[in-house]
């Protein structure tokens, strides 16, 4: 059974949500949140699985209450889905730095919302790697062209910071492994390390990374291979 957690402080799109997820079957509702502060007391004790919240929450932000919820989880920690009102939010590409697995538009269908937090607590990213590419070259494009600094990249092996540099290309693990000659499941060690070593909390993430480091740069092509 999946747990999940819904964080909207708009009293009908919360229990909207909650409903849907209630009866869909394989999903529960662990609970529901109006405030920032409300989704980190109940996401450190119920530990759900998703955590499905709202981007603009009252109080702190969902991105600040997102921070506390993986900061303060045990693993395995929970796979933390934005909802936003825009496909381009200004908060989106915070909220991906942040450790959010993805994120959702309010108006996302039914049919596709379930699905989609099906495929997030099965550790998949919730949407296409090239939507992921968008989002991170659209915001990393418009920050501050001095953003570039040591992530601690140099701890990685040269076929970890292949992997990273790749996976920053927007590319899928089976593309990934395809690009390098080996399998998918060596894909995923490696990306496990990269995510370890950095201490990231989601495949998005280490897409930021990649960008803010300056592996990748926002238009490039692959070069690796």
């Amino acid at each position: 059974m999946t747990t999940v957690l819904i964080v909207d402080d708009q009293v009908l799109i919360r229990a909207g949500l909650a409903a849907l997820v209630r009866a869909a079957p394989g999903l529960e509702v662990a609970g529901e949140a109006a405030t920032g502060e409300e989704a980190v007391e109940l996401a450190a004790r119920h530990r759900p699985d998703v955590v499905l919240m709202d981007i603009r929450l009252p109080g702190i932000s969902g991105i600040a209450a997102l921070e506390r919820i993986l900061a303060d989880a045990a693993e395995p920690r929970p796979k933390v889905v934005m909802l936003t009102v825009f496909d381009l939010d200004s908060y989106v590409f915070a909220a991906l730095k942040a450790g959010a697995s993805g994120f959702l538009l309010k108006d996302t269908p039914p049919e596709r919302l379930l699905a989609a937090v099906e495929l997030i607590a099965a550790g998949e990213m919730l949407f296409a790697p090239s939507v992921t590419r968008r989002l991170v070259e659209t915001f990393a494009a418009r920050a501050d062209p001095d953003r570039h600094r040591t992530t601690g990249l140099e701890a990685l092996t040269d076929r970890e910071t292949d992997v990273l540099h790749l996976v920053g290309q927007g590319l899928t693990n089976e593309e990934v492994a395809g690009r390098l000659v080996v399998t998918v499941a060596t894909v995923k060690t490696h990306l496990n390390r990269v995510m370890s070593k950095l201490g990231l909390a989601s495949r998005a993430q280490a897409v930021v990374v990649a960008y803010e480091s300056g592996l990748v740069t926002p238009g490039s092509r692959d070069r690796t291979g």
